[in-house]
């Protein structure tokens, strides 16, 4: 019997990149990247309500390409977005069809034009296309800039669990274009900020002491506050990644997951109707109680988290949190559940020592928890 060990090294290069109306004659950023990576074809995928948003935006693709590369276009595909888009695996199909159709091959580019779980399902298509093809995404939405549509995941939902298929996959480059953030919903672009507050907590303290620094403003929606926390919070969302030495999970320990485990449960007990944003919210709120509860936070800085969601709009509670099951138990917990067996087998949950500080734990008291939803309950809908 002989055994022969290899080492496969193995180097991405992410590129993120900001600006705004990529499209614009004179904007050379997306035509910088073309040029850097060569190539034959672009493909084209838009997410149905940003096309409505830009009735010209189709226009001013194909006449950007067309002017500033030498890639021949192929066109651009209309598809429904928001979280319906992830139901199944129908819109990856497309995706698939689309890509063979128009002799997209690896050599040439797929861009996702669009929310987090429109370039979450595109992505996904475009991944396991000819074994991957090249993606460029262009987020649109807040939550999207500032943290899924920087990162190296895609995937759609199955068997009731949230992203069950999906790959791991580095675009080609990410391009956070800011005039698309300005044109989206009010409550699009508010819920969205939840994942800067996030990643503040568990990786920069003094980026959270700027969001309540400039919370009014943020609150507002003002734009330059809007822009800068987007970009702040993406790139710790892909410092970490690139550097943190985990791009691909190959363990337990993920920070970015802070207040996630029951965030992706409560989006499933609600069909998906309380949106992504939301659900963190509330998750980030619980898990910040139970550090706190669990003599990890201080008590000052717990009220400082649970004030900068309240002055931003985002929400501390929501009644299913008290659902139960046949058994008396919270349904909520199945998500402790889920998380567990997503990440591999072991359980692992990051609590907050300090802001901009975290601990992993193996374990979650449901006691305990159970005395977070309770206070929490008493908090609701004003926070002191």
């Amino acid at each position: 019997m002989q055994r022969y060990d290899y080492d496969i090294p193995l180097s991405f290069k992410h590129r993120i990149c900001f600006t705004r109306h990529a499209f614009a004659a004179g904007n050379r950023v997306l035509a910088e990247l073309l040029e850097e990576g060569g190539g034959r074809k672009v493909l084209v995928f838009l997410e149905k309500a940003v096309g409505a948003a830009w009735p010209q935006l189709a226009e001013d693709i194909a006449a950007y390409v067309q002017r500033e590369s030498d890639l021949e276009f192929r066109g651009v595909v209309v598809l429904e977005g928001a979280e319906r888009i992830k139901a199944d695996d129908t819109a990856v199909r497309w995706v698939w069809d689309a890509i063979e159709e128009q002799g997209i091959d690896r050599h040439s580019y797929v861009m996702a034009i669009g929310g987090g779980a429109f370039l979450d399902a595109v992505g996904y298509g475009a991944a396991t296309a000819h074994r991957g093809v090249r993606l460029i995404r262009f987020p649109t939405t807040t939550l999207s800039q500032d943290d899924s549509g920087v990162g190296v995941k895609n995937g759609i939902n199955a068997y009731g669990k949230k992203n069950f298929l999906g790959t791991f996959n580095v675009p080609y480059a990410v391009v956070n274009d800011f005039a698309f953030l300005h044109t989206q919903p009010e409550s699009t672009r508010r819920f969205g900020l939840v994942e800067a507050v996030k990643v503040a907590l568990v990786k920069d303290g003094s980026f959270f002491k700027w969001m309540e620094d400039q919370g009014a403003a943020l609150a507002e929606l003002k734009p330059a506050m809007l822009e800068e926390a987007v970009e702040r919070s993406a790139i710790l969302h892909a410092r970490h990644i690139a550097q943190g030495g985990d791009p691909f999970e190959g363990g337990s320990s993920r920070p970015l997951d802070f207040g996630h485990w029951s965030a992706h449960k409560l989006e499933q007990l609600t069909n998906f109707k309380f949106s992504h944003g939301e659900a963190v919210a509330v998750g980030v709120v619980l898990d910040t109680i139970y550090s706190r509860r669990t003599g990890r936070l201080t008590a000052s800085g717990c009220q400082r988290v649970l004030a900068l969601l309240d002055k931003l709009g985002l929400p501390l509670w929501h009644p299913m949190l008290d659902a139960r099951d046949g058994n008396g138990r919270r349904r909520i917990y199945a998500g402790l559940e889920e998380f567990r067996e997503h990440l591999g087998g072991r359980l692992t949950v990051l609590l907050l020592r300090d802001l901009g500080r975290g601990e992993d734990v193996h374990e979650m008291d449901e006691e305990i928890l159970d005395e977070c939803i309770e206070e929490l309950r008493q908090r609701v809908p004003v926070v002191a």
